[in-house]
């Protein structure tokens, strides 16, 4: 008689093992807010009856789990502008580009609402403290680049933004592998009550998380924060991986599973991805350095600043760049997620349509940054021009800033900043209207003068500022007065062979920078007509020639666009 084998056990399928779990940088990144009354002391406890109580006002019978901009401003007790913030700071960074409030067009956000689930998850991080800047490695190198004080109209801040950040030690951006361990760890510590918070009680079961079961539909709202995924692949939902939901029957729901189910295999992911970490991290340190690694890029350019320009072109950080002229096209980048990261005296050129870009830590420079179409923020820069079309923008710790802008909801000003200016965008190339299209930007939307300011103490920053409360209100921007606006070109030389629908700015100006523009045009013409009709000895020309030449070299200087000078000598 012949034995029958025993029927096989089922196994449980997991992740392959080149597949890890991430943070989504984004909500870490771009999506936290310095308004008290978002964070909350006893989070779980509070969010899970705002969560119940927000669930009572559904914006529409068809979208039970959704709600209005007015029912959060009540629930809450913050003010209209302020919830329709949180809206749009959700849509920026929300991981679905098909979820109807990242579609919607300002007019129909509140007819379509948040997600509850969401919004609950979006508030939870709002408790979250950014790494801190980690020490530089050489800090004689770097010591000429940054003034050790920054004084205007007779006032001495104790601070420069670029020292608060370095703490009066030469500090650098922290490196994106101690970042996503810092966000990871943060994710594991809260991981239980972030569960908690999408979760369903099941009657008869008791109390706690034994009690408690999720519906594959809220356990999708998980990828709000991870995925899974590595360097250069597609990011992979969560479901897709779970052993617990993964190639369930599209016709018939998944059974909910015990919320301590989830937990223990979100953990486990997270511990490995924290063992991969350190293992690259130690590897790097003791191994050979590998140029093609983003983390090697992260690391310093400052010893070599040549070595940030000319090594692994396709890089997404743009670090160390000092005195000279630097550009990017579409092709060169890899990533639409750009960080540029201490670069001073430079000109810099991002000609590309981008998701989100980071700028952090320059001084006396020029930044121009193509069509970005989710967020842009810019923070502890000291005297830097950015020139930038963006969804949103968010400006923190800054001085003796202008930013040109071509935006389509208002700038958010949050922190310590001084003397801040805005203007209309004031450029072109080829492509601009391309990449806008594809990012989602409209030309006849700009908020560039209609600033919100915060906060003065960012609770989200492990740096606190020496002057100020959290509630006190920032210092805004004011409008560059008109008689100072001019247009920038950018060189044609720097814009690629590739063609273009854009002949000339697609952003309509304000009557009063366009009066000033035509008045400074006549000006120019009434002038040079004047000085080709005046009769004048040899002598004088040569006099007026050269007066001409040291107040043009003089403006050169005084507006750095002399490096456009250095640009062209290189070519």
């Amino acid at each position: 008689m012949t034995e029958t084998p025993p029927p096989e056990q089922p196994t449980t399928p997991s992740p392959p093992p080149s597949l890890y779990i991430h943070p989504r940088r984004e909500p870490f990144e771009h999506g936290l807010i310095p308004l008290q009354k978002l964070i909350f002391t006893d989070a779980t406890q509070t969010l899970t009856s705002l969560r119940d109580k927000l669930l009572q006002h559904p914006v529409a019978k068809d979208h039970p789990h959704r709600i209005d901009s007015a029912v959060l401003s009540e629930t809450l007790q913050i003010s209209l502008e302020h919830a329709r913030l949180v809206f749009e700071i959700i849509a920026s960074v929300h991981p679905s580009d098909s979820d109807p409030l990242v579609t919607a067009k300002p007019d129909e956000i509140d007819s379509v609402g948040v997600n509850v689930y969401d919004l609950i998850i979006f508030l939870y991080i709002q408790s979250y403290k950014r790494l801190l800047p980690r020490g530089h490695k050489d800090s004689a190198a770097i010591a000429d680049v940054w003034p050790s004080t920054s004084a205007f109209d007779g006032f001495l801040s104790a601070l420069t933004p670029l020292q608060l950040a370095r703490s009066n030690v030469r500090r650098s951006m922290p490196s994106q592998a101690d970042e996503e361990a810092h966000q990871l760890s943060y994710l594991q510590k809260h991981l239980g009550n972030i569960i908690s918070l999408l979760a369903d009680s099941v009657q008869g079961q008791g109390e706690g998380e034994d009690s408690l079961v999720l519906t594959m539909e809220n356990f999708e709202h998980l990828d709000f924060l991870i995925y899974f995924g590595e360097k250069g692949s597609e990011k992979i939902p969560l479901s897709q991986n779970a052993p617990f939901f993964a190639n369930s029957d599209p016709d018939m729901p998944a059974a909910p599973v015990h919320a301590s189910q989830v937990h223990d295999w979100i953990s486990q992911n997270i511990s490995s991805s924290l063992e991969h970490i350190s293992e690259r991290v130690t590897t790097k340190e003791n191994g050979p350095s590998n140029a093609s690694d983003q983390d090697a890029m992260m690391a310093d350019a400052y010893g070599n600043t040549m070595k940030a320009s000319n090594s692994n072109k396709s890089s997404s950080f743009i670090e160390g760049i000092s005195k000279q002229s630097y550009v990017k096209q579409p092709s060169e980048l890899k990533s639409s997620f750009v960080k540029i990261i201490n670069c001073h005296e430079s000109v810099i050129y991002i000609l590309a349509p981008l998701r989100y870009a980071t700028i952090y830590g320059c001084s006396d420079a020029t930044i121009v940054l193509g069509a970005v179409g989710k967020a842009v923020r810019i923070e502890h820069c000291e005297r830097v021009h950015v020139i930038s079309v963006a969804k949103r923008i968010c400006i923190a710790n800054c001085r003796e800033c202008v930013f040109f802008l071509g935006v389509n909801q208002p700038p958010l000003i949050v922190g310590d900043n001084h003397k801040l200016q805005v203007a209309p965008y004031n450029t072109f190339y080829p492509q601009l209207e391309d990449h806008m299209k594809e990012v989602g930007i409209e030309a006849s939307v700009n908020k560039w003068d209609e600033p919100i300011a915060l906060g003065l103490v960012d609770p989200h920053d492990s740096l606190s500022h020496p002057a100020g409360v959290s509630d006190c209100q920032t210092e805004s921007a004011t409008c560059l007065e008109t008689d100072q606006f001019t247009n920038f070109l950018i060189p044609k030389w720097l814009q690629g062979e590739e063609s273009g629908p854009t002949k000339d700015n697609p952003f309509p100006l304000p009557d009063v920078y366009l009066s000033s523009q035509h008045r400074n045009d006549k000006n120019l013409v009434e002038v040079k007509q004047i000085l080709k009709e005046t009769q004048l000895e040899d002598t004088k020309k040569r006099e007026l020639s050269t007066a001409l030449h040291v107040y043009f070299k003089d403006w050169l200087y005084a507006s750095g666009n002399v490096r456009q000078l250095y640009c062209l000598q290189g070519e």
